[in-house]
């Protein structure tokens, strides 16, 4: 899949195709749904399937304090839309000048001139544009005066529940990791990068591969039984993901301990799939105390995987 990082980096060469713009943040089943009605109408079009994302999202931009936490990452947003059918990722930097623009301007500069959309796919409540000025009924104007057409999304429901990112959020913050993987269409996991920590897990005698959380919250707390993915396999183990009150941790991270894993892992990707909670975040009054506990969870989580 084709991806596009910025309006400057879109070429003569991308002009033409089928589009729909959102977050997708989780690619979860109504986005997927969404997705299969944009590759069938590219398909009928004899066009290019392209999705439009914005970095940072429009919501961490003017809000960043209170902003949601992600579900997945760009990179992971990225192989889940390639594996759906999607043919271009166009990635556009979500700036001040860019919230500034008018709705027409997005229109006329963006959807036409730039990418020369041949059919638009959006939800009935989009709005762009400075102070949200366009909406739905002016794409559809837009779309006869261009030579576009619209379609609008219908919310994809579960036991009469609109899935949304929002919902799995609510969900994850509840620890109903059931409800999570039906709406995803898969169970929840967390990928990133390994990096260098203070190696305090090894000190207390249970090693961690730690991964930096790139949003400042995350959408769990606690310690987890979970499915590690490396590249050597697929091994269980013991998370911790949120902050380290025990260590004056301050940023979230998530720490994993893999049971009879004696690799390097540094600079690798990894995927840890949440399994379980075992408990909540708590802070303890010495070290001995947080090891002690670090045993009790590490033997929960082997009877929880067994």
């Amino acid at each position: 899949m084709q991806l596009v990082r910025g309006i400057h980096n879109i070429k003569l060469a991308d002009h033409g195709c089928v589009l729909t713009i959102g977050n997708f943040d989780g690619v979860h089943l109504g986005h997927q749904q969404i997705i299969t009605a944009l590759v069938n109408k590219a398909k009928a079009l004899n066009s290019v399937a392209a999705v439009l994302v914005f970095e940072p999202q429009p919501q961490e931009f003017f809000a960043p304090q209170t902003a949601p936490a992600r579900l997945c990452r760009l990179r992971d947003k990225y192989n889940l839309l390639a594996k759906l059918g999607v043919q271009r990722l166009i990635c556009v930097n979500f700036n001040a000048k860019f919230a500034n623009q008018t709705a027409e301007n997005f229109i006329e500069n963006l959807l036409v001139k730039k990418l020369g959309v041949k059919h638009l796919i959006v939800g009935d409540d989009f709005q762009f544009g400075k102070n949200r000025q366009g909406d739905f009924a002016m794409l559809s104007k837009a779309g006869q005066a261009f030579g576009f057409t619209v379609s609008d999304t219908h919310s994809f429901k579960m036991a009469d529940c609109r899935i949304s990112s929002t919902v799995i959020r609510e969900a994850l913050e509840q620890d109903d990791l059931h409800s999570v993987e039906q709406m995803l269409g898969r169970e929840y996991s967390i990928i990133g990068r390994v990096f260098h920590g203070d190696k305090r897990g090894r000190q207390l005698g249970f090693p961690t591969a730690n991964v930096l959380l790139k949003r400042q919250v995350s959408p769990l707390n606690g310690v987890f039984a979970v499915i590690v993915k490396t590249a050597k396999g697929e091994f269980k183990g013991v998370a911790n993901i949120g902050a380290r009150p025990t260590v004056a941790g301050i940023r979230q991270q998530l720490e994993v301990h893999i049971f009879d894993f004696d690799e390097n892992l540094y600079g690798q990707s990894i995927e840890v799939i949440v399994k379980k909670k075992l408990r909540s975040v708590i802070k303890f009054n010495s070290l001995e105390a947080l090891t002690a506990q670090i045993h009790q969870d590490s033997e929960q989580a082997k009877q929880v995987l067994a």
